[in-house]
């Protein structure tokens, strides 16, 4: 199902939909892997490839396929080529990775602001109620305790995992993945485990532990 990183929403049944609907097509399917993976999107749908940065000659970039990373690989590959070796391509200029136009997609640059402004601000002045008692089995949330917001993730064991949910990139405030047990970034798509362990950018670092 598609969404957008650290959308809440309820990802609990996601794979079990999937199994359900391969069992009804395929009686004998067997699921021996379950897999996950997150796309980045530019603002106009189109993928960046070529120069980095018009003050940056020689570092290219090839990013926002739109989950058409085996074709457009191909595509960025040529591209970039012919961009180091001199050659003209014809493709180029469509996909040119300094461009931005914004004002070609108010509505989309406009939800980007507003989620980075909801995680930045109004999510902080929402303080949850919850306890950690309160938190089931295999759950993850937000809570207050000793006066500071921290995520809670208590595992089937009933063990504890305390971090600082606060993405480690620009300060967003993270949401919880119930169905991959991670910790996400609704402003740019930064992931961490439910130690806080960084294994998705942007952000490079991993979250802060507040509680031992």
């Amino acid at each position: 199902m598609g969404h957008r990183v650290g959308a809440k929403i309820d990802l609990e049944n996601a794979y079990n939909n999937l199994e359900k609907t391969a069992k009804e097509l395929y009686n004998d399917a067997k699921v021996l892997y379950r897999w996950g993976t997150q796309d980045c999107i530019t603002l106009d749908k189109i993928p960046y490839i070529g120069e980095f940065s018009k003050i940056m000659k020689g570092i290219y970039v090839a990013t926002g396929y739109k989950k058409w990373g085996m074709t457009t690989s191909n595509v960025a590959a040529k591209i970039i080529t012919d961009m180091i070796l001199e050659r003209t391509n014809k493709y180029e200029e469509v996909f040119t990775a300094t461009r931005l136009n914004a004002i070609k997609n108010r509505w989309e640059f406009g939800e980007m602001l507003k989620e980075t402004t909801n995680s930045l601000i109004i999510n902080k002045l929402k303080i949850p109620e919850d306890k950690l008692k309160n938190i089931k089995k295999g759950e993850g949330k937000i809570i207050e305790l000793d006066n500071e917001k921290v995520g809670v993730y208590k595992n089937e064991e009933g063990e504890i995992f305390k971090v600082r949910p606060i993405c480690a990139h620009l300060g967003c405030e993270l949401s919880w993945n119930n169905l991959e047990k991670t910790w996400d970034c609704p402003c740019h798509g930064s992931r961490f485990d439910y130690k806080g362990n960084q294994i998705y950018g942007p952000a490079i670092d991993d979250l802060k532990i507040e509680f031992k």
